[in-house]
């Protein structure tokens, strides 16, 4: 089964560009060499005047200077490749009609985005720093700041299935799901079962999952089965055999919303071992959360937005404020429903050049005054990234990071060690978490602010996928999450300097040539 996946993403991942545009370039190559011997200076001059033109452009883009210099570096040494490649990713009209169809969507849903003023007003007096988070978010990407929302943190993906199947149970009305991996198995039998069981009383079921499940994890005509069963599904993005980059862009959200008073988000797929009924990397730290309250309208918009994407068309007003313009109940008491402050949710887009993951990230680090804990399955870090890490554990400020001691993916660890020397040397505290692995997305910062998604400090997960997350500032759920915190640290490593240095010359070599196509990667 490995093998096979291995070899679907050979065939239908990155690594096919990279061959064909690299078998263009020896074409070029031995074209040049055999048949234009006597005009090989003017070939060559032509090829070198190709590729500074290319290089000019680049340098000129509106894009991060990392991805730019990994672009330059290949553009350089294999003019001919580089350049092709280049070009060819520019001129996606593929991914240029996904970025027009998501501005239609977004303005199909700008009724349900208004700012409550009230919340507005109670937001800045509470704080400047809050405020204008909110606000950013607000109007970069659509989603409100809310009063009136509880929040229940789940440590581990064995509590958030629980939770789940209960909500599931609860339906009456709608279940919306969005899911980057789904595999048919004990976790996803169980609420298939849940599904099939509502979608015959009446309940509007709705399936949404990326499709990369469909190189190995699930048949490529699966959304037909569970039509059959009274489910509507969607496959976002397909995996087809062709030469792509919008197959680049995957939806990597976890969003379910429940009748749309309730919704789930954090790190947790629908997988055996995400909660552990299946051990593949040791023991599967992973984080969720479940909402409840006014703060559900903007998972079910972003839901919403993403069905209308891969839909290809919008659904009329009056069926989008059906679900989006409903009555709130209040949240009934309920043991670990956590009420009060402030909860934010937000979604970021690969298409609109806004970084909004990375942004709230890097101001939390930027405001923090005592300390911010972070859990992340992956550590590939750009240079904006780098320096508020760096400069937050300079100033005094505790910055822990809590990294997985048994990887999944080897070039991303080796990737993650290349950055760990220089974190060090700046203050910045790193552990590796014994028992297995640690999916989750999560920071805490100061005892009043946290955030908990979808969102890996990496160039996938902040540039090129399709995230969501939500802040909460002052709610009591923030205590939950650092106190989880504390207690996965006290069963995780720390890093020294010195054990970095003793670390394999040749990995750390494979990790620090791995940093030159990192965002590429």
């Amino acid at each position: 089964m490995r093998r096979a996946r291995k070899l679907l993403r050979i065939v239908f991942g990155r690594t096919m560009f990279v061959l064909v545009f690299f078998l263009i370039q020896l074409g070029f190559l031995i074209l040049g060499m055999r048949w234009l011997a006597e005009y090989l200076t003017y070939f060559y001059g032509v090829n070198l005047l190709f590729g500074a033109a290319v290089v000019i452009w680049i340098l000129n883009e509106e894009s991060n200077p990392s991805f730019k210099m990994a672009w330059i570096v290949p553009v350089l040494v294999f003019p001919v490749f580089g350049c092709l490649f280049y070009i060819f990713v520019q001129l996606q009209i593929g991914t240029k009609l996904l970025a027009l169809r998501q501005r239609q969507v977004e303005e199909a849903t700008a009724f349900c985005q208004e700012q409550d003023a009230g919340v507005e007003t109670r937001a800045k007096e509470e704080s400047m720093a809050l405020y204008r988070l909110s606000s950013y978010i607000k109007r970069v990407g659509g989603c409100p700041l809310y009063e009136n929302s509880s929040v229940q943190y789940f440590p581990l993906g064995e509590d958030k299935f629980a939770a789940l199947l209960r909500e599931l149970e609860q339906a009456r009305h709608f279940i919306f799901m969005e899911y980057f991996i789904v595999e048919q198995g004990y976790m996803w039998d169980s609420i298939l079962e849940i599904l099939e069981r509502k979608a015959k009383a009446g309940v509007e079921v709705r399936m949404m999952y990326d499709g990369t499940c469909s190189l190995v994890l699930l048949p490529y005509h699966y959304p037909k089965q569970l039509e059959k069963k009274g489910i509507r599904c969607k496959m976002f993005a397909p995996v087809k055999p062709a030469l792509s980059t919008y197959q680049n862009n995957r939806d990597h959200r976890k969003i379910a919303v429940i009748d749309g008073h309730t919704a789930f988000t954090g790190g947790i797929n629908l997988a055996d071992e995400y909660i552990n009924k299946k051990q593949r990397f040791g023991h599967w730290k992973d984080t969720a959360v479940m909402i409840k309250g006014e703060a559900v309208r903007s998972f079910t918009m972003l839901f919403l937005q993403m069905w209308n994407l891969a839909e290809r068309h919008i659904e009329p007003e009056e069926t989008l404020k059906s679900y989006l313009c409903r009555d709130f109940p209040k949240p009934k008491k309920m043991e670990g429903l956590r009420e009060g402050g402030f909860v934010l949710p937000y979604g970021d887009s690969p298409m609109d050049k806004e970084n909004v993951g990375e942004s709230v990230y890097m101001d939390i680090l930027y405001q923090a005054e005592h300390y911010v804990h972070i859990m992340t399955p992956y550590l590939i870090l750009d240079n904006e990234m780098q320096l508020a890490l760096t400069y937050a554990a300079k100033r005094g400020v505790e910055v822990v990071i809590l990294m997985p001691h048994i990887p999944d993916k080897l070039y991303a660890y080796l990737l993650a060690r290349s950055y760990y020397e220089e974190l060090l040397r700046c203050g910045v505290q790193i552990y590796e978490y014994t028992p297995g692995f640690v999916h989750a997305k999560m920071f805490v910062s100061d005892d009043c602010k946290a955030v908990v998604g979808t969102i890996n400090l990496d160039y996938r997960s902040l540039y090129l996928h399709y995230e969501c997350a939500v802040y909460l500032y002052k709610n009591p759920a923030v205590a939950d999450i650092e106190s989880d915190f504390q207690t996965t640290l006290q069963q995780s490593q720390p890093i020294s300097l010195q054990a970095c240095r003793k670390y394999s010359p040749l990995r750390q070599f494979a990790g620090r040539a791995l940093r030159l196509l990192a965002p590429l990667m």
